[in-house]
Order: C-alpha cells, then structure tokens, then sequence
C-alpha cells in the first residue's frame, strides 16, 4: 500500500505541472491586459508601465513562470492586485466556506442518490424505478443556476421557509474556529446561531447536489443491478437469507466500489464548481470569488484558486483509491501494481 500511494503521488506531479502551465498561458497569454482594468480607464501610459514593472508582468513569460511554480511549491501564491494581500490568505478566509457547502451538498447527494438507486435497482421496471429514473433525469438536465433561482423563489419569496442567500445572520457569525459554521456553532453550543447557519445552507446545499445526487443515483443502480445478478447473491438466497440481508450485505457492499469513484470525483467537482451555485445565492466562498477575480482581471487570485482545486483532485483520488482496498479485500496492491 505504501508503495502504490506513493507512485500516485509522483504521478501527480507532472499532472499539476501540466495544469499549471495550462492555467499560466490562459492568465498572462490569451487573457487582456489586467493594467488598464486595474488601475481604470484613465490611467496613463507611465502609470500603467510602472505598475506592470511593480507586478512583475514586464519580465520575460519563462522567468514570471518560474517565479509562480518555485512561490506555489512554498506556499505563496502572490499577491492580489487589488487588495494587496496575500493570495494565499485571500483564499483561505473563504475557502471554509466552500468546504462546509461541498460537503454539506456530497452528503445530501450521497445519502438520498444511493437510497434511490438502491430502492430503484430492488424494484426495476416497477413504476418506483420510473420515477426514480426521472428524478434523475431532470437532476443531471436542469442547470444549477436555474434550480437555484426556482428555489430561493418558491422557498425563500412565496413560502417565506428559508432566506434567499447569504451564509449567517452577521450579528450571529462565530468568531475564529475552524471557519465552517455550522461546526463552530455547535460546539460552542450556541444553538440559534447553528439553526441560522443550517436554514441558510441549505437552498444553496440542494441546488448544489442535484446533479451529483442524478449522477450517484444512476451509477447505484446498475451497481446494484450487476450485483443483483452475480452468483453469490443467488447462492444467499438459496440459503434463505432475507432480502434485506441479501441487498445491504451482499449486493450493496460490492455495488458500492465504482459508487465510491463517483462520490470522490463528485466531492471535487463540488469544491472546484461551485461558482454558478455561490453566486446565485451570494455564497461567500471561493466559487463566487474567483468568479470576480476573474471579472476584475486579478490573475494570482485565479491561478492560486485553480491550482489549490487541481491539488485536492489529486488528494481526493488518492483517498478514494486507499478506500477500494478496504471496500473490496480482493483488490491487492501488488509489487507490480504499485
């Protein structure tokens, strides 16, 4: 196990090269002068020049690439042209709250999409699997930025259930802490803080997961169906076990393995896509953000923000891969695998 972790993770390493290079050349090649958008449509020719000298854009593209890839392996990322602070401490003030949404989004995606595909699987071709299926089907068709829209008007506008956008009354926002609200809130047992958190995360959380919860649900099921179908499961049966027995211990724990690659692919895609979900509902986390930066032409703000995504791709697919094992005993990773 060692050995394969880690030759995953010196296979990662020409992969985040590959993508900072990539994410490099869009910023300083294919993207507009960031000068006149910084320092506005007055600025002088002069300003603009000694503004580019002071940001470093005047150097050669090697030698400003170089100086981006030896600053992110120490962990500095820059600094933002607008705010004049570290990259680095600018995404993490609003990364918590990205991770708090993503997760909040991948249980409520995992939870209700394997309990469909599981119900759905048990009872194929009976009118639960159609209407499974087509919950399905509008989960993976509607947009985010259109579901979102419909719930904050029938929860939040005609029900008045659930406010409209936001992360927490301000007056009721925990100080220091882990960042993630929901988590401060209850720990320092402050329950009409957490209740706050909780009634403002979830709109933004299940708009968040329907594709996901679409995606989980679809691959559970033709799980279940091809473990349904596999001799051990009959041989349980021919024992006389009950179905439940036979569906949970049997079909589900071995439906479950190409479940898990989903659900971990699913958890990245959550914290790096987020942008449409946080912006509908004025999420304050790094979607939104990187949205503006890109808006404003603030390139360390998007280069960092994509490669800390890049990096937690790679960590996810390490842990899901270390899962397998422990899901599925059969898996070994051999001298030659790994």
């Amino acid at each position: 196990m060692f050995r394969y972790v880690v030759k995953r993770l010196l296979q990662a390493i020409p992969v985040l090269l590959g993508l900072s290079i990539v994410v490099f050349l869009l910023m300083h090649v294919f993207s507009p002068d960031p000068a006149p958008v910084v320092l506005g449509e007055h600025a002088t020719q002069a300003q603009m020049h000694a503004w580019r000298n002071s940001m470093g854009l005047n150097k050669p593209l090697v030698q400003q690439y170089f100086s981006f890839l030896i600053g992110f392996l120490h962990g500095d990322l820059g600094v933002s042209y607008y705010t004049h602070t570290s990259v680095t401490k600018e995404i993490m003030s609003r990364f918590p709250a990205t991770v708090e949404l993503a997760l909040v989004a991948i249980v409520l995606a995992s939870v209700i999409g394997i309990a469909l595909g599981v119900v759905s699987a048990v009872h194929k071709g009976t009118p639960i699997d159609a209407v499974s299926m087509l919950l399905a089907l509008v989960g993976i068709s509607m947009p985010i930025f259109w579901s979102g829209v419909l719930m904050i008007i029938l929860f939040s506008g005609v029900l008045h259930w659930l406010p409209s956008g936001g992360r927490i009354n301000p007056l009721l926002a925990p100080v220091g802490g882990t960042g993630l609200f929901l988590v401060d809130t209850l720990l320092s047992g402050d329950f009409e803080a957490f209740g706050d958190a909780l009634r403002h995360i979830i709109l933004p959380a299940l708009a968040l997961s329907l594709y996901s919860m679409a995606i989980i649900t679809r691959m559970t099921r033709s799980s279940m169906l091809d473990a349904l179908n596999e001799d051990y499961v009959r041989t349980a049966r021919a024992k006389g076990l009950t179905p439940h027995v036979v569906h949970k211990h049997h079909a589900l724990r071995n439906a479950m393995l190409p479940v898990t690659t989903v659900i971990g692919l699913q958890l990245g895609s959550l914290l790096g896509g987020a942008m449409l979900t946080e912006t509908v509902f004025a999420w304050p986390g790094i979607g939104k953000f990187i949205v503006d930066s890109i808006l404003k032409s603030d390139f360390p703000i998007v280069q960092g923000t994509v490669m800390l995504i890049g990096v937690i791709f790679v960590i996810i697919n390490l842990i899901v891969d270390i899962i397998y094992a422990f899901l599925d005993p059969r898996i070994k990773y051999t001298k030659e695998e790994g």
